[in-house]
C-alpha cells in the first residue's frame, strides 16, 4: 500500500518556474533515499534529482543549477523546485525511491505532466 502522489505540474513558458510535490504514504518516509524521475515522449525514464535520507542531493547535468530537490520528512513530502524551465524539460515527472530493488518491487504513480512551451 505504498503510494506516491505527484502534483504541481502544468503548462509554463520557457524561463518559467514550477514547484512539484510528492506526497508519500505507507512507508517510513524519512529513512529512504528518494528521487525525482521524468519521462519525455519517445524517451526512456531518467533520474532528474535525488536526495538521501540525510538530505544530501545530486542532480542530472541537464538540470543542475536550475532544479532543487528537497524533502520535509515531518510531512512525508518531497519537492522539486524547477526554475529557468526549458522546452526539453517537458515530460511526465515521477517520484520514487532511489533504490533499484525497491523501485522494481513497487510501482510508479501517475506522475505529473510538465509542459514547457510558448
Amino acid at each position: 500500500q505504498v503510494q506516491f502522489v505527484e502534483s504541481g505540474g502544468g503548462l509554463v513558458q520557457p524561463g518559467g518556474s514550477l514547484r512539484l510535490s510528492c506526497a508519500a504514504s505507507g512507508i517510513t518516509f524519512r529513512v529512504y533515499n528518494m528521487a525525482w524521475y521524468r519521462q519525455a515522449p519517445g524517451k526512456q525514464r531518467e533520474l532528474v534529482a535525488s536526495i538521501t535520507s540525510g538530505g544530501s542531493t545530486n542532480y542530472a547535468d541537464s538540470v543542475k543549477g536550475r532544479f532543487t530537490i528537497s524533502r520535509d520528512n515531518a510531512k512525508n513530502t518531497m519537492y522539486l523546485q524547477m526554475n529557468s524551465l526549458k522546452p526539453e524539460d517537458t515530460a511526465v515527472y515521477y517520484c520514487n525511491y532511489n533504490i533499484p530493488s525497491m523501485i522494481q518491487r513497487g510501482s510508479w504513480g501517475q506522475g505529473t505532466q510538465v509542459t514547457v512551451s510558448s
